[in-house]
């Protein structure tokens, strides 16, 4: 069965917090809160948790994976970022959108879309998702936990780890989760594109 830690989600506890760096470091898989709902994550550089993550999610090789980072300063290293496009990015992070960028050599190539190249990028504004980047000290690979042949997405951490206690390493409870994913913002061509709306405002980007 995998820890369950229970997180303050306006002031997480340090200890707890470390405790769920220590999983990710091990090369582990975690569920964990953000400001849309509940989803996976693991290292970067763990291709064994990637494919835990793949297979819990029922994800081909086609579907982009999330790289969620703390904040601004890490995305330019890991996706091209044009001047105009670092100003949306400015205005609209931490916040619930995932935005497709053109991906760097940064990124293994087994994250980046096959044919396209890119690769998402999330800012999440949730106190808990901050603090274990935090703790990390790196960008994490993650994707909302939507769960195969479902429609909505599970809210409560306590049934998370009923469900999926045996496939994760941690569950981190921060209260109850949203019930829409990111929205999610292609940035790669001349203008924006609503890819998938979701719980970010989709009319900030159409009038961009």
């Amino acid at each position: 069965m995998s820890q369950f830690f229970q997180i303050h989600p306006e002031t997480p506890q340090l200890r707890l917090v470390r405790r769920t760096a220590e999983v990710l470091q091990a090369g582990g898989v975690i569920v964990y809160p953000t400001d849309s709902t509940y989803a996976l994550a693991c290292r970067m550089g763990e291709k064994d948790a990637i494919d835990r993550i793949r297979r819990i999610r029922h994800l081909d090789d086609r579907h982009n994976l999330t790289l969620v980072c703390r904040d601004l300063s890490d995305i330019g290293v890991y996706a091209r970022v044009e001047n105009n496009t670092f100003r949306l990015l400015k205005a609209h992070t931490p916040g619930p959108f995932t935005f497709v960028l053109p991906a760097t050599s940064e990124v293994p190539r087994r994250l980046q879309h096959p044919k396209r190249k890119t690769i998402g990028i999330r800012v999440p504004a949730h106190r808990v998702a901050q603090a274990v980047l935090g703790e990390v000290g790196e960008p994490l690979i993650s994707t909302s936990l939507m769960l195969p042949g479902e429609e909505l997405p599970m809210t409560d951490a306590e049934l998370i780890r009923e469900r999926l206690g045996s496939q994760v390493d941690a569950v981190v409870d921060g209260g109850p989760g949203g019930m829409q994913p990111s929205t999610v913002v292609d940035l790669t061509g001349s203008a924006p594109v609503i890819v998938r709306r979701g719980s970010g405002d989709p009319s900030l980007f159409e009038a961009a």
